[in-house]
């Protein structure tokens, strides 16, 4: 499985990634509380990260996330109006790690509804989700991606657009190429997908992933030791 789910709760996520830990390094029972271990395993749950799931309401933002996490998505079933709920994910990346992911599905927006700038400050990424029967939720999409870029100050980050709804090409109202034009200019991703299809769920997500945990190159300048009385080193 490229991508797998842990329960929202603290408790929960902290003993699954702990048993998950310990059978994936085959330790034995009496090294389960090495110091260690413990160690490495607060390492881990300090590593997620966190991505914001925005759009106008309506266009399917968690069902997106519930079909990608668990594919339990009912067709035709009536969507319900989210205040924030949060979902904890693992996902392979492309060199075939596997990174955990909390997913922040935010309240749909509405007219006179402004999206909550606190979510701006923390998110490592962003999926922007609009349905391709809807003008005004890519619209809306466009405000959000210009949102982003006028909060964080052009701060490199992550985003993922989604053009939901592939599945009712026949209300198509937003065009496949504009889209995919706007999204070379502004510098993203755009996938086209259908919750009812999970398949093309995956790429932009293992996409997303990938590109928030990517390791950062190292600088051809190394830095200069000052050995100035008073001066430290940190070991590694």
């Amino acid at each position: 499985m490229i991508i797998s789910c842990f329960a929202c709760a603290c408790v929960s996520v902290c003993l699954s990634l702990f048993f998950m830990l310990a059978a994936e390094t085959r330790l034995s029972s009496d090294l389960l509380f090495n110091y260690r271990v413990a160690k490495r395993l607060i390492i881990i749950m300090g590593k997620s990260c966190k991505v914001v799931v925005c759009g106008l309401a309506a266009v399917g933002k968690t069902a997106v996330l519930e079909q990608l996490l668990y594919a339990n998505h009912i067709a035709g079933s009536e969507p319900m109006e989210t205040l924030e709920d949060i979902y904890i994910g693992s996902i392979e990346t492309d060199r075939g790690t596997r990174e955990q992911v909390r997913f922040y599905d935010t309240r749909g927006l509405r007219d006179g509804l402004e999206f909550p700038r606190h979510y701006f400050s923390f998110a490592d990424g962003f999926v922007l989700v609009y349905s391709i029967d809807s003008k005004e939720s890519f619209k809306r999409m466009e405000a959000l991606k210009k949102d982003i870029d006028r909060f964080r100050d052009k701060k490199e980050v992550t985003i993922v657009v989604l053009g939901n709804k592939l599945d009712m090409q026949e209300q198509r109202s937003v065009d496949s190429e504009v889209a995919q034009h706007w999204a070379k200019t502004e510098k993203v991703r755009l996938w086209e997908v259908s919750v009812a299809d999970r398949r093309t769920l995956i790429e932009p997500f293992v996409h997303l992933a990938s590109k928030m945990t990517q390791p950062q190159s190292k600088s051809s300048f190394p830095l200069s030791r000052n050995k100035n009385k008073g001066s430290g080193s940190v070991d590694s």
